[in-house]
């Protein structure tokens, strides 16, 4: 029987070419081979399985290669075929998690004066390098700053900020990526077909997606479902396999969290840790679930390649949420995804997390009625511009209105006419006691709690301002906050102080809001006589000179200042 080899084994790359994801370093070494600038000790860091130790073999095939040194090892040499079998003693491949003592790297020290015997360089390759002990380190250093002609250094770790800066700074560094999730689903589809394997394009992509930019643990995971299900790779048996919680389970959860069930929430909970499945791993797949929710409704249109995967049943779920939704429960799952590192019980704090987010989903009404507030909120306003312009239209008496033209002679003229501005200013109180009641106003009281929170972490002493006043109204574009003391009031309105809580408010409703100030009695007047008052009025009239020869810079300065709607040019 022929003994199987493991697929990221079987598949490890042989050149350059064959490397997935890390173009930026095969290209600057393939030229530096090319030049012939080899240097005499490199440094290769990145997250594991990203090819640093393949890299390093190929590049000691490659200086070594019979044919070269050439760009890429021709893999046919004896040289090249017995660096690739491990039988060549001048290319030592050496493990610092189990050989991180003084005495190993001593030994080095003493052999790596010796010419090579077989090849044309001696190739240390020192896997993990950032375990060696400091006197190990120490040992190292003069001979990675002056080694022999003859030989090449090659360390890899994974944990670069563990080394010493003194033997980074004499190696030149190469920082491996993540493999983006494109290039790998192009690697496991090339492996599928040449391994005979049919395999659905969703298991794969679960697949990419769970191996966080790993190649060596995508081709792991696929080796161990293959094991499993035979040559048929399906996305059930994946989710099988890997323990992980499919995006239509993930969908129904997410429903009955909305709908605040809590009994079927833990039920669900339950049923998974039964079926053996972990809680860290499901609170983290949670985690990267609502992630994936939050760039759909946030980049609709964007393209989402390589970062989501979209279906029909989760562009209807990311409607029914709202951005803050989605952010509360995230930070909720962010914490106590971390407190289950050090929980004995990690299972009973995946059902807390889970009654945290319906508590939070049954105190936020869900935004499936959201379209139907707006346009509740739209058919106010349009009456509102309505009755405004019924009421311009009836104090104007049928009167010419216009902006003034820059173009007509209003200087030469002096004795034709004297204009009269009037300017008429609604009660800008008015249009928020309408809006006392709305669900923007009910929301902001809500949670103004969170928002005086936010202040207080940025700025104590605004806090203590602003937690003299009340919030009383509120709509999509400003906050409403009523004082009682004057001095409150201003001190609030101050530029600094005004950005601060603006910013704290933004962050909380997930959106620009500005704040607006009043004082406490003049908004119950207003509240509470709001529909006597409100059609009310103020009229400035502003009389020009004899003769009316500041009469235009006057008009244009009254259009500026209030808007041209707000301007009435009577001729008399």
């Amino acid at each position: 029987m022929e003994q199987h080899i493991a697929l990221y084994r079987a598949w490890r790359p042989q050149t350059f070419a064959e490397m997935v994801g890390q173009e930026h370093i095969t290209q600057t070494l393939r030229n530096s081979l090319k030049e012939g600038r080899i240097s005499h000790a490199y440094l290769f860091c990145g997250p594991r399985g990203t090819g640093k130790t393949s890299a390093a073999k190929i590049l000691a095939k490659a200086v070594n290669c019979l044919h070269g040194p050439a760009e890429e090892p021709c893999n046919c040499c004896d040289a090249c075929v017995r660096i690739g079998e491990n039988a060549v003693m001048d290319v030592i491949e050496l493990d610092a998690a189990s050989n991180n003592g003084v005495d190993e790297i001593r030994d080095i020290r003493e052999k790596v004066k010796y010419a090579p015997t077989e090849v044309r360089r001696k190739v240390y390759i020192i896997d993990e390098v950032h375990m060696l002990t400091i006197g190990a380190f120490n040992a190292l250093l003069k001979t990675l700053e002056e080694p022999p002609p003859h030989a090449m250094f090659i360390l890899a770790t994974t944990e670069p900020h563990k080394l010493p800066v003194t033997i980074i700074s004499r190696c030149q560094r190469f920082d491996f990526r993540r493999v983006k999730m494109e290039a790998q689903l192009d690697r496991l589809r090339h492996i599928c077909q040449a391994e005979h394997i049919n395999a659905e394009e969703k298991a794969l992509k679960h697949i990419a997606r769970l191996s966080d930019g790993g190649m060596r643990d995508a081709l792991s995971l696929l080796d161990q479902i293959i094991a499993f299900s035979g040559s048929d790779v399906t996305y059930q048996n994946t989710i099988a396999i890997t323990g992980g919680v499919s995006a239509e389970q993930f969908g129904e959860l997410t429903e009955r969290v909305l709908s605040a069930d809590l009994g079927a929430v833990l039920d669900t909970a339950e049923a998974w840790m039964l079926e053996g499945k972990s809680a860290e791993r499901c609170i983290e797949s949670m985690i990267m679930y609502f992630r994936d929710l939050l760039m759909l409704q946030m980049m609709p249109e964007a393209s989402l390649s390589g970062r989501i995967f979209v279906d029909d049943a989760m562009r209807k779920l990311a409607q029914q949420l709202s951005n803050k939704q989605l952010f509360d429960m995230i930070d909720v799952l962010n914490h106590y995804h971390n407190e289950m590192k050090f929980a004995s019980q990690p299972n009973t704090l995946f059902e807390v997390a889970l009654m945290k987010i319906c508590r939070k989903a049954k105190e936020e009404p869900r935004t499936a009625n959201a379209a139907a507030d707006a346009v509740r909120q739209l058919e106010r306003k349009v009456a509102e511009l309505e009755r405004q312009v019924r009421d311009l239209a009836n104090a104007g008496g049928g009167e010419k209105s216009f902006a003034p033209d820059k173009s007509s002679d209003h200087k030469k003229n002096k004795t034709v006419y004297v204009p009269i501005v009037k300017i008429m200013r609604p009660d800008k109180l008015a249009a928020f006691a309408a809006e006392q009641e709305s669900p923007w106003s009910r929301n902001v009281k809500l949670h103004w709690s969170e928002v005086l929170a936010r202040v207080k972490d940025s700025k104590i002493s605004v806090h203590a301002w602003l937690i003299n006043g009340e919030p009383v109204s509120a709509n999509e574009h400003a906050v409403l906050v009523a004082f009682k003391n004057d001095l409150h009031r201003e001190t609030t309105e101050k530029q600094d102080n005004k950005q601060l809580i603006e910013q704290a408010l933004s962050d909380v409703f997930s959106k620009p809001l500005k704040l607006l100030t009043t004082m406490k009695k003049d908004w119950d007047e207003i509240a509470t006589g709001g529909a006597e008052r409100e059609n009310q009025r103020e009229v400035l009239e502003l009389e020009p000179e004899e003769g009316g020869k500041y009469a235009e810079e006057w008009i244009n300065e009254a259009i500026e200042m209030f808007g041209e709607d707000m301007v009435e040019v009577k001729e008399e």
